[in-house]
């Protein structure tokens, strides 16, 4: 038994890094290096702040937080540091839940698993929960008001990222979609040279554009991604696959099975009280749907399971307060089971 375990583990981890690293990651991990490194983050706070009208500065938590590559307590230091800095507390709370629940790396990754349509409804479902969460947020806490920081008021705005560096990730972007979307048919072999001759371009115009401190910070910043991520990234792969021997179909299509608001609750309440590392949560849900999980439930886990964790809620509570966890943790759960049932019942269903 316990070899069958360690078989299934290996098997997927062996079919994870054949077909995933070097097309998928290597680009990925690139990108949100990229982002942290040539992105100015005085002038996103600067667009984030109390005083920041609503109707913007929501919008632009949610755009920008598809570009923080972070799990669910990873991105605590981010929200936490956008907040105590001088951003209103919806902002940082959008920051808190769309950063880990709809990331670029998670959704590039997700398409290439589950595909484009789960990727939509991943997107439209998180973006409608940061909303909703980011207005809670601003309702319930009101009245906690805090003196405007003189530092943060007088920043002067300048441009969020300069052109050639803009270019500069819109190749890398390229070559992290291309090989998975491009070619969809024949050998691996060709998503690689794909692969290969777009980050040779991305090589080519780097090294003309940027100062070589430049590119070492990219490269620094890159690398921490691949430290933080991809160790615990296997191991949840190796995780699914032992999972996915455990689990009986019988129990998988009993309790989250179909679209009702039962299975889409019990999705949402595994992923809120599981721990998953960025990424991860796609292969183990695609484990769990071929076993009979709906797809309603499924999305339900695929944004909570890495938006929300059982530390999470216990970090949340010490950096923000008792009172601000429980209003944010009881919203995810009521939205998360919400947007579930509707998207297995009104879009799946189609």
């Amino acid at each position: 038994m316990i070899g069958e375990l360690l078989l299934g583990g290996v098997n997927a981890l062996k079919d994870y890094i054949a077909t995933h690293v070097l097309t998928c990651l290597v680009p990925a991990f690139l990108l949100a290096g990229g982002i942290v490194a040539f992105i100015s983050r005085e002038v996103i706070l600067d667009y984030l702040g109390e005083q920041a009208s609503k109707w913007k500065s929501f919008p632009l938590a949610a755009g920008a937080s598809f570009f923080v590559a972070a799990c669910s307590c990873t991105v605590i230091p981010v929200a936490s540091g956008l907040y105590y800095g001088g951003a209103g507390i919806g902002p940082a709370f959008i920051v808190l839940w769309v950063a880990p629940a709809t990331n670029i790396l998670a959704l590039v990754y997700t398409g290439s698993i589950l595909g484009g349509g789960m990727v939509l409804a991943r997107i439209v479902g998180a973006v409608s929960m940061a909303l909703v969460v980011g207005t809670v947020m601003s309702v319930a806490f009101r009245h906690e008001s805090r003196a405007q920081d003189p530092v943060a008021a007088s920043v002067v705005r300048g441009p969020i990222i300069a052109r050639q560096k803009l270019i500069l990730l819109g190749l890398v972007l390229v070559s992290l979609l291309a090989p998975n979307y491009v070619v969809r048919t024949g050998a691996y072999g060709y998503k690689v040279l794909v692969w290969a001759v777009l980050t040779g371009v991305v090589a080519w115009y780097a090294r003309r554009t940027a100062s070589r401190d430049e590119i070492a910070t990219w490269l620094r910043e890159s690398w921490w991604f691949v430290r933080i991520i991809f160790p615990l990234l296997l191991g949840g792969v190796f995780l699914v696959g032992v999972i996915g021997k455990l689990l009986p179909e019988t129990w998988i299509r009993t309790w989250l099975g179909g679209s009702g608001l039962q299975a889409s609750f019990l999705a949402t309440l595994i992923g809120a009280i599981s721990y998953f590392a960025t990424m991860t949560e796609a292969p183990f849900v695609d484990t769990l749907m071929k076993l009979g999980m709906g797809p309603g439930p499924a999305l339900a886990l695929l944004l909570t399971g890495p938006g929300l964790s059982l530390p999470n809620w216990l970090a949340i509570a010490r950096v923000f307060g008792v009172r601000k966890a429980a209003v944010y943790v009881a919203t995810i759960l009521v939205l998360g089971t919400v947007v579930g049932w509707f998207f297995g019942n009104f879009i799946f269903a189609r």
